[in-house]
């Protein structure tokens, strides 16, 4: 049987080109990926095709190709820039003799380096079993070491029909401590309605300035770096608009393109917060040119979570990075609908919190209830 070789940390690249006209962006933002999960990009192998290969996806003479990059840099992993078949990863391992991942893995891979709290680590877990269930060769019976092996296996059973039991009882185990979670976030959400506060989510895509914003106008200190994925665990505050109102503001894991579905549901609970939102600030990087691809990314995982309802306000970060002013943009009614700001440096915010106490006062008005403080 063919043994998985080790994760190295010294790649080779591969990324195809299919006629999606968004090639060179996917794999500039790949090499951040790659860098992100601290490996050294050894070198790059592009391509075009029609579509991909049943068996190597990549087709056997470009495989060749890079194979040749293997042997000639070193390098101890192949990291594919698209989603792989389980059939797919075999096979490449089998031709190139080193660990082959797809962007799915790598995903995940930064996802379990960046986890701090108790429930980021659960969805992490939980994400990183459903997708590698699939990919089962050998090595899951550590998950019941503590247990002992004599008598593990049951009449008949082969080796990979004793991992998947294994497996499946491991995830029974993490939905059901992910679910008390679950129950936990309910009850909180519970007690602000009651209390009258109105909840704001920052979401946007990834490396946007999410977690800058939220610093900047709550006083936090939560970790913002100039990295994909810098934000993974949900962290709430309370925000003081104004002497007449305040809110709820939580900043949430930016999302990217093609971001795993064994993501997006292993991190449902913590997603919920934004499920539950009363307003969401989408924040964009004005400064990126694929801003508009990256809102329409935001968007589709905000359909799937099923938030497309929730009002957004459009947040445009790094506007000194486009050497514009701070400005509020506003509709026919009135209504703002866009705010320019610089996160970074300070400038704007105060419009933004203006902007956002005015959509606290429609909320109350809307709602018809006294808005009431709540003590911290």
């Amino acid at each position: 049987m063919f043994d998985r070789p080790d994760l190295g940390d010294q790649a080779i690249l591969v990324s195809l080109d299919f006629g999606n006209g968004d090639h060179q962006e996917s794999l500039a933002e790949c090499a951040e990926l790659v860098r992100g999960a601290q490996v050294e990009v050894l070198g790059v192998v592009e391509g075009k095709r029609q579509r991909p290969d049943a068996a190597l996806f990549a087709g056997k003479g470009k495989v060749e190709e890079i194979g040749a990059q293997v042997r000639a840099t070193g390098a101890n992993v192949v990291i594919f820039n698209h989603a792989l078949s389980p059939a797919q990863e075999r096979n490449l391992e089998r031709a190139l003799q080193c660990r082959v991942i797809d962007r799915n893995s790598l995903i995940l891979d930064i996802f379990a380096q960046r986890a701090r709290s108790h429930e980021g680590k659960l969805q992490v877990e939980l994400a990183q079993l459903s997708h590698m269930s699939t990919r089962l060769v050998r090595g899951w019976t550590h998950l019941e070491r503590q247990k002992g092996g004599v008598g593990l296996r049951g009449p008949g059973e082969t080796q990979l029909e004793t991992d998947r039991r294994l497996l499946g009882k491991r995830v029974s185990a993490l939905k059901s401590r992910l679910e008390q979670v679950q129950k936990q976030r309910h009850t909180q959400r519970r007690n602000r309605v009651r209390a009258g506060v109105a909840s704001v989510s920052i979401v946007g895509y990834t490396n946007a300035g999410k977690s800058t914003l939220f610093n900047a106008l709550t006083k936090a200190n939560i970790y913002a770096a100039d990295q994909l994925f810098a934000t993974l665990d949900t962290t709430s505050r309370k925000l003081f608009l104004n002497h007449e109102a305040s809110i709820v503001i939580s900043d949430t894991v930016g999302f990217i393109r093609d971001l795993p579905h064994s993501l997006v549901a292993a991190f449902r609970a913590t997603l919920e917060e934004t499920v539950q939102a009363d307003l969401l600030l989408h924040v964009v990087d004005s400064s990126s040119e694929q801003r508009d691809v990256q809102i329409d990314e935001v968007n589709k995982v905000l359909a799937e979570i099923g938030a497309e309802d929730i009002p957004q306000l459009i947040v445009w970060n790094k506007c000194d990075l486009r050497g514009l002013e701070p400005e509020v943009e506003r509709d026919e009614a009135g209504r703002a609908v866009s705010v320019r700001v610089s996160a970074l440096t300070g400038a704007g915010l105060e419009l933004l919190r203006e902007v956002i106490a005015e959509w606290v006062q429609s909320f109350q008005h809307k709602h018809k209830e006294p808005y009431e403080h709540v003590a911290e």
